[in-house]
């Protein structure tokens, strides 16, 4: 009777510590389960993030591949177009994400590198253009003067009006040759080619002006107080100018309308106001215009159009080496005026009259009583010239001095006499007395064939079809 309570409370109390076993073990079991369950959760959410990353940088592999393709197909050739037409847009970034990070920079330091490149490259190439010019148009320029002076020989030689009338239009045909040449070779770095003496401001500009078709057009007004010179070494490359900015001119406006030239003198300077009736130019055109006459930039070749348009670009090259100034603007006439402003310190001199007078082709003064002799810059067919027996002889000369620059007021314009020396006056001297005296009949047949001559070359320029006008900024 006693055994069967034992048996039972050891049964009892094994049962417990069974019971007590599977419940530390129930408990571990639900410990590890919910540890697996936060593991897996953590690596479902890295796995999330990784693929998430991963969408990300293919994303961005792809619009980096892209810009790449934007920057080889479309930045790099409207950069190259850019530099050579400034107003050509150049796109930037074609995704904004990139802006200020590294892949931005590396793409513009490839512009950068092609920029540079590419402007050596034609900085190089234009220079080796220009040279070739430069030595082309010497060599054609130096025939061409030598051409110059065998037609102005042939002109003193022959007497018959035919022939004569032949030779003057092929020095014209000549001139006009000499003009485009001379200003090609400026443009490209060359010397004018010409040294001439102190000229007065008013021959400059009538001299400009025969070496244009059309020059029967120009109407020269004079109103300088003093015989104003140009000096020495800038009268060709000022007479250059005058002639591209008559050129101008006369070709953008209608060959009925005249074209006029003003000769102003002011307290420090003389100026050269050319203005005409023609189309006129933009704000944009002259804006074009001021920035090749300034002479500021080195120009290139390529930036003179095609054909290139070298007037105002030669301008400009002459006004940076010689020290005046071009101005262009609107004229109150619905064109273009152009004034060129010659400093008096150091371009302009005063001459001597008396010892050196003024060319009967140059405007007199307003200031003259004598009658102007500007109504026609060349002469014309009523012209009739005094026989040679009523022209006044030479007066003796005076001995050869010279005089050292009068004494100036602040602001004035430099005085300076010049005379020639005994050798240039003896020489004039014999040459005028070998020379046979010529009959009045003898004279007036030489000036009826100088007028035919120029009536033919003013019916030539007359006949030519009428040019269709593309603003002035062409020149």
């Amino acid at each position: 009777m006693t055994s069967i309570p034992e048996a039972l409370l050891w049964c009892l109390s094994t049962g417990t510590a069974a019971a007590v076993v599977l419940a530390a073990l129930s408990i571990r079991a639900r410990g590890q389960r919910a540890d697996l369950r936060s593991r897996l959760s953590a690596a479902e959410e890295q796995n999330s993030a990784t693929l998430h990353s991963n969408t990300e940088l293919s994303a961005r592999l792809r619009a980096t591949e892209a810009e790449i393709r934007h920057l080889a197909g479309t930045r790099l050739p409207d950069l190259t177009l850019a530099l050579a037409h400034p107003h050509v847009p150049v796109p930037g970034l074609m995704d904004a994400r990139f802006a200020g990070t590294e892949t931005d920079q590396a793409l513009n330091a490839v512009l950068e590198q092609v920029s540079e490149a590419i402007t050596k490259e034609r900085a190089r190439v234009d220079a080796a253009a220009q040279s070739t010019l430069r030595g082309a148009t010497t060599t054609i320029q130096a025939l061409l003067y030598r051409l110059q002076t065998a037609l102005q020989d042939m002109q003193h030689r022959y007497d018959d009006p035919n022939v004569a009338q032949d030779l003057l239009n092929a020095d014209f045909l000549n001139e006009q040759a000499l003009r485009r040449i001379q200003a090609t070779g400026v443009v490209c770095g060359a010397w004018p080619g010409l040294t001439r003496e102190d000229s007065y401001l008013a021959e400059l500009v009538v001299g400009a002006t025969s070496r244009l078709r059309g020059y029967e057009r120009v109407q020269v007004s004079n109103q300088l107080r003093d015989p104003i010179a140009v000096v020495a070494r800038a009268v060709e490359p000022i007479a250059i100018v005058v002639t591209e900015l008559l050129a101008n001119a006369l070709h953008h406006s209608h060959r009925e309308l005249p074209v006029t030239i003003t000769l102003q003198q002011g307290n420090r300077g003389a100026s050269v106001i050319v203005d005409d009736y023609g189309v006129g130019m933009h704000d944009d055109e002259i804006k074009a215009a001021m920035e090749l006459l300034s002479g500021d930039d080195d120009l290139l070749l390529t930036q003179l159009g095609d054909p290139p348009r070298s007037g105002f670009a030669a301008a400009g090259q002459l006004v940076r080496q010689y020290g005046f100034g071009v101005h262009v603007e609107p004229s109150p006439y619905g064109g273009v005026r152009a004034v060129v402003y010659i400093p008096g310190d150091p371009l302009l001199t005063v001459l001597d009259e008396s010892a050196q007078p003024m060319s009967v082709m140059a405007p007199l003064p307003h200031r003259s009583a004598v009658p102007d002799r500007s109504s026609s810059v060349l002469p014309t067919g009523s012209a009739t010239p005094p026989p040679a027996a009523a022209q006044p002889a030479p007066a003796a000369q005076p001995a050869p001095s010279y005089e050292a620059p009068a004494q100036q007021a602040e602001g004035e314009l430099p005085r300076r006499r010049r005379r020639k020396p005994v050798s240039e006056l003896d020489e004039s001297a014999e040459r005028t007395a070998s020379l046979p005296p010529r009959s009045p009949e003898e004279t007036g047949s030489r000036w009826a064939a100088l007028q035919r001559g120029t009536e033919s070359g003013r019916a030539a320029a007359q006949s030519e079809p009428p040019r269709s006008p593309e603003g002035n900024a062409q020149s």
